[in-house]
């Protein structure tokens, strides 16, 4: 079993809900395990600034399945939640993004490890750093 770390967020319907359900979802997957969940904070939005405020948290899961394929279940859970991507950094109402998975570094064009942009979001980091403090460290000295 691998270990993994996400960010998970949302900002339209219920997020709070929506952020339980989608950490049901992902431990309900026959390949992950959700290991640890820190406590949702609620942020305002990063990027493009126009939208309601959203919640965040972060999970620890462990998984059989290799970095692109536990990005494709953790899309899958978005699009069964009802997520549609209509713009960059838009409203949401579920994001699960791989921040880090082991110390695995690779870029592809379906997937930065560790995640690009983690270390200039406090969103990511504050929620990691509650459930992970060394791996929040490992995604920041990456980025250096």
């Amino acid at each position: 079993m691998s270990r993994a770390w996400l960010s998970l967020g949302a900002n339209i319907g219920d997020p709070a809900a929506q952020l339980v359900d989608a950490i049901i979802r992902l431990d309900a997957h026959e390949a992950i395990s959700v290991v640890a969940q820190s406590s949702i904070i609620r942020t305002k939005a990063w990027g493009k600034t126009d939208q309601p405020d959203f919640a965040n948290m972060a999970a620890t899961v462990e998984t059989d399945l290799l970095p692109v394929d536990l990005l494709h279940a953790c899309l899958d859970i978005e699009r069964e939640m009802g997520r549609v991507r209509h713009e960059v950094w838009g409203p949401r109402l579920i994001d699960i993004d791989i921040i880090a998975y082991e110390r695995v570094e690779m870029d592809s064009t379906k997937l930065v490890l560790p995640h690009r942009f983690a270390h200039q979001r406090d969103f990511v980091l504050v929620p990691l750093r509650e459930i992970s403090p060394e791996t929040a460290d490992w995604v920041i000295r990456r980025q250096d």
